[in-house]
């Protein structure tokens, strides 16, 4: 079942570096511990994670059988079109779709007008992660 950029994937599945959706926020798996079964109940995992646009830790915990989403990630090229203030405006190299983002921190200095960029889409979301080239 694929639901406007989410899959559904059991929690045994998710490793880290894997991708899942916490409190409607897509995030990165860091860590992933499974229990055993126990004399009374099924195993249990917990998942620790990152958001991917927001940079906070989320946990999540549950039967290793409970089915939870999973986003589905997009990687694009784009071009720099212009720097405006605190924002950047990119066409994407596909669709020639324009849209802003706002400029990341890591990239101060190194984003020019002209330069090619990977950014990714999750969720209706974009965020720029690295120069390309």
């Amino acid at each position: 079942m694929v639901e406007m950029g989410k899959k559904v994937a059991e929690m045994k599945d998710l490793k880290a570096g894997r991708y899942v959706i916490i409190d409607n926020e897509p995030c990165r798996v860091v860590d992933a511990v499974h229990s055993k079964p126990g004399k009374h109940g099924g195993a249990k995992a917990r998942i620790d994670a990152v958001g991917l646009f927001d940079n906070q830790r989320r946990s999540l915990m549950g039967p290793v059988s409970m089915n939870v989403e999973v986003p589905v990630i997009n990687k694009k090229s784009a071009q720099v079109l212009s720097l405006v203030g605190d924002n950047v405006q990119l066409m994407d190299m596909e669709t020639y779709e324009t849209f802003e983002l706002k400029k990341p921190e890591d990239f101060e200095g190194e984003l020019t007008q002209g330069a090619n960029v990977i950014y990714m889409e999750a969720m209706g979301k974009r965020k720029i992660l690295q120069m390309q080239g």
